[in-house]
């Protein structure tokens, strides 16, 4: 008899064909009712599929009795209550390293955006401004720096792709990583003080939240720019729509959120904010290949075999 699955949340229809050839798979949508599905299959799940936006709490755990292993469909796994995975001695994994172009990717997407005002300027011919006049001017890239927080495979990819446009790198970390040829501060008010672009790729979880606070944002300064593709939950949401408001900050580019897909309506307001629907990973490629790690990661488990990306609890 094959394994249940539990998925909150879908692959794309490739791999959950490929996934329902090796597993009963039930499904929880946003429309499932939770409860239900929890009555009826809870006692014979033993994989749970998890994805941004579902998180995978001590209760849900403790309804699935049975349950050996959580698959992170993503990198970050603050959505997992990994001390509770711990004590009930599931494993988890995520898809680490596939993501990292398409997000930096999406990074350099939202430098742009803010610089160069290329959002704006797709409006600024739509709806016939141009026909009145040109636009107003945007900021160069070229010897600005970009101050990364999280030199991590992202914060990486962001680094290589800023150094393309001749810009200046510097970044803050846990510690000085000496193998990157980038500038090092240890302070985060100071790397603030420093950057034309700030780049927050760090992981998100508690000890990241609201890392980047109002004191950050005024250290950052009115010429600065704010750029968030890791967690919504690392800045302090409030903090940056004062500073966005008061111009404390000149402008910034979001691809998350800490209430998604909530966004709070002083930000849809703003020109001088771009904002994307967290699509840091979102091409058919990379969504792709995290499906089949995901897979991988189930049937290594079930085999007996060494799971691909272990996630230390």
């Amino acid at each position: 008899m094959s394994k249940t699955i539990l998925a909150l949340g879908s692959l794309l229809p490739a791999e959950m064909e490929t996934l329902e050839r090796h597993f009963k798979v039930v499904r929880m949508g946003r429309k499932s009712d939770p409860e239900a599905i929890l009555r009826e299959y809870g006692h014979e799940v033993s994989g749970l599929i998890s994805s941004v936006g579902s998180p995978v709490t001590r209760k849900l755990m403790e309804a699935l009795p049975n349950l050996e292993i959580i698959c992170r469909y993503g990198i970050g796994v603050d959505n997992i209550d990994l001390a509770a995975a711990g004590e009930r001695a599931v494993a988890v994994t995520n898809t680490p390293g596939l993501v990292t172009n398409d997000t930096a990717d999406v990074a350099m997407a939202l430098l742009l955006g803010c610089a160069r005002r290329t959002m704006e300027g797709d409006m600024y011919v739509r709806v016939g401004k141009w026909l009145n006049g040109p636009m107003g001017l945007g900021v160069t890239l070229s010897g600005k720096t970009v101050g990364i927080v999280g030199l991590g495979r992202i914060g990486q990819a962001v680094a290589r792709r800023a150094l393309a446009f001749d810009m200046q790198v510097a970044y803050y970390g846990r510690r000085e990583k000496p193998e990157f040829p980038y500038s090092y501060v240890p302070d985060l008010i100071k790397l603030a003080e420093q950057s034309d672009f700030m780049i927050i790729t760090v992981a998100g979880g508690e000890p990241t939240r609201h890392l980047i606070d109002g004191a950050v944002l005024r250290a950052l300064g009115p010429q600065g720019f704010l750029v968030n593709v890791s967690r919504g939950t690392v800045v302090d949401e409030a903090a940056l729509v004062k500073a966005l408001e008061d111009k404390t900050i000149a402008g910034a580019g979001l691809d998350v959120f800490e209430n998604e897909p909530h966004v709070p309506e002083a930000l849809m307001k703003m020109d001088n904010v771009v904002l994307l629907p967290h699509i840091g990973t979102a091409t058919q490629e990379t969504r792709s290949r995290m499906g089949q790690l995901v897979i991988e990661n189930l049937l290594a488990h079930f085999s007996g075999q060494p799971l691909k990306t272990p996630v230390a609890a």
